[in-house]
């Protein structure tokens, strides 16, 4: 991965260069140490950095192995074995500490400044989903939001709280869950919708938060698209035992989806003046490490590292070592267990947003 880490520095340093040239008028006398003040996340488990810790969910991973190659080797809520692409996108942006969950008690006093998540595992745009995985849904999501941008502008003043909300960067991550977890195990749900219908029922809640997020003051938006729902291995294992490869109906339903995202991203910047919104493409990164592993560095792309030894995939709380053990080298895996990214993946992910989400800085 030794040409992206050039890529990801060089983007950096022209990056930092265009913000020294413009503070006051081409006088860099003052300058921030980041390149957005402060990083907002939503979603599900794919940003989710520890808030399900405080929710009476089985959607949990606030122990080991989650976590063991974190710092200091401590699950914290992440569900990796490491870093999630979110941490990795805070770390090229300058930050030297991660924007704290919502729920746990670091959300609080100078701690804020730079961000706050609100993701919790499990959630999506499809809030009867959310609801019965006893996660936060994202109408819940915005809530909080409204709450943290009180407390901000106690800590900030409410010129520099405004100036914070309006040149953050905003992360949402959301859909896998609405799949994996409800449509494809709901038989009303497929009755009742197609997998374009329900796409279409997804992207229009997905349209709507992004308009009251940015009539909260949310102005430079990236949202991640489906991955390769088709190759994740709980699909490969309950769903397309009977392919080779990745399971090619879940990964059609992912693109069908993702090209709606898109067009409707799209319209909300006609729609919405000042608006900066990305759609960061995952799908293609993940499927290239499943198709071509060694070009990453990976040897494993079909199981997670977390796998028992009767090598059923597992995720969440089956994720423990009393039920199966983990593989010796996470680096080497592109899944961690059988939905999320191994920390190696996500930083693959994370450098592809980077090049794709410039627009946003």
């Amino acid at each position: 991965m030794g040409i992206y880490k050039k890529i990801r520095e060089a983007l950096v340093l022209v990056l930092v260069l265009s913000v020294y040239a413009t503070v006051n008028g081409g006088n860099a006398q003052e300058s921030s140490t980041t390149l957005v003040p402060a990083v907002i996340s939503f979603g599900d488990s794919g940003v989710d950095v520890g808030n399900n810790n405080y929710l009476p969910t089985p959607f949990k991973a606030n122990f080991l192995p989650y976590g063991k190659d974190f710092i200091n080797h401590q699950p914290t809520g992440r569900f990796s074995n490491g870093k999630l692409a979110v941490d990795f996108t805070a770390e090229i942006l300058g930050f030297k500490a991660y924007a704290p969950a919502y729920l746990s008690p670091q959300a609080s006093g100078k701690n804020l400044l730079i961000g706050a998540n609100f993701a919790s595992a499990g959630s999506g745009f499809d809030e009867n989903a959310v609801v019965s995985n006893h996660a936060i849904p994202l109408s819940q999501q915005l809530k909080y939001f409204k709450k943290y941008k009180t407390k901000l502008a106690k800590i900030a003043g409410t010129k520099k709280a405004a100036s914070i909300v309006n040149d953050s960067l905003y992360i949402l991550s959301a859909g896998t869950a609405d799949f994996i977890q409800s449509y494809y195990f709901n038989a009303s749900l497929r009755k009742a919708y197609t997998p374009q219908q329900y796409s279409n029922y997804l992207v229009g809640v997905f349209s709507s938060f992004v308009k009251e997020l940015y009539g909260l003051g949310g102005r430079r938006i990236g949202v991640t698209s489906l991955p390769p729902l088709g190759c994740l291995p709980a699909a490969k294992t309950l769903f397309g035992f009977h392919e080779k490869g990745c399971y090619s109906r879940f990964n059609n339903d992912a693109q069908v989806f993702n090209e709606k995202l898109n067009s409707s991203a799209v319209n909300l910047k006609k729609q919405l003046p000042g608006l900066k919104i990305v759609v960061f493409d995952i799908f293609n990164p993940i499927y290239d490490a499943v198709k071509s592993p060694s070009k990453y560095g990976f040897v494993e792309a079909r199981r997670g590292c977390c796998t028992s030894k009767k090598s059923i995939e597992k995720t969440s709380v089956l994720c423990n070592p009393k039920l199966g053990g983990t593989c010796s080298n996470s680096s080497q895996y592109v899944f961690w267990d059988s939905v999320h990214p191994s920390e190696a993946a996500n930083q693959v992910v994370s450098e592809a947003m980077l090049l794709q989400g410039i627009a946003l800085i």
